[in-house]
This record gives C-alpha cells, structure tokens and sequence, in this order.
C-alpha cells in the first residue's frame, strides 16, 4: 500500500512516501493559501497512487492545526486519511541529517520532508 506522510507546517508541509515498509523523503511544498494546497496534494495523491494519507499530530496549539488540517483532507480526498503522533520527528530528523552528513543547506530545505519520513516510518513500525 503507498502511504503519503504528511509533517503540517503553516507555511509548509513535508512529504514522504512509504512503498511497502520503508519510507523515504519526497519533498517540501511552500504555500501561502490552502486551497493551492490541497490541489497540489491532489495531484501528488494521483502522480504516485497514493491510497492513504498520514497526518503528523504533534502537541499543543499546532496540534490542533494540524487535527483541523486533517479534518479538512478527510472531506476533500478521495483516500483515508488518518492521524499519527510525530512529536519531536523535527528534532529526530535533523539529528539524523547531521549524522549522516548533510550539509546545512540541504537539512534546512528538506528538514520538513525528513520529519514525515520518520512519522510514517514510525506508523509503518506500530500499526
């Protein structure tokens, strides 16, 4: 099953996507105006057969955000969308990124994109 994880950001969201059990890095979308969102997550969703979406939920204010963010998904996508604890995957992904040797540029440009690599690694892991 392909699994699209989302880390919600106001500004901007990270991708990453699961084939089976592992998953990788996509990409960061900027935006300023949620229905440019949505159609670019529409048309993710089709480029890649995506047949399930995974909101990271992390805690406090922006938890709610991104709760609403997947409210919103549910009634706008044609596949599940579902909710999934990402609390500190920012922090684990830029760890993990300085590990394994990635330049400043690149952790800053796909830090989001690492962070919902390891929510949905971590969905995969648990469900």
């Amino acid at each position: 099953m392909k699994i699209l994880g989302i880390d919600y950001g106001r500004s901007k969201i990270g991708l990453a996507i699961a084939d089976g059990s592992l998953a990788e890095p996509m990409s960061v979308i900027r935006y300023s105006d949620t229905r440019m969102l949505e159609d670019k997550l529409m048309k993710v969703i089709e480029d890649n057969s995506i047949e399930k979406v995974v909101v990271g939920i992390s805690e406090g204010e922006m938890g709610e955000e991104s709760e609403t963010f997947a409210s919103k998904l549910r009634s706008s996508l044609i596949v599940p969308v579902e909710i999934f604890d990402e609390t500190l995957s920012t922090q684990d992904a830029r760890r993990m990124s300085r590990e394994a040797g990635i330049g400043p540029k690149k952790r800053r440009e796909m830090e989001d994109a690492y962070a919902a690599a390891i929510m949905i690694q971590n969905y995969l892991d648990f469900s």
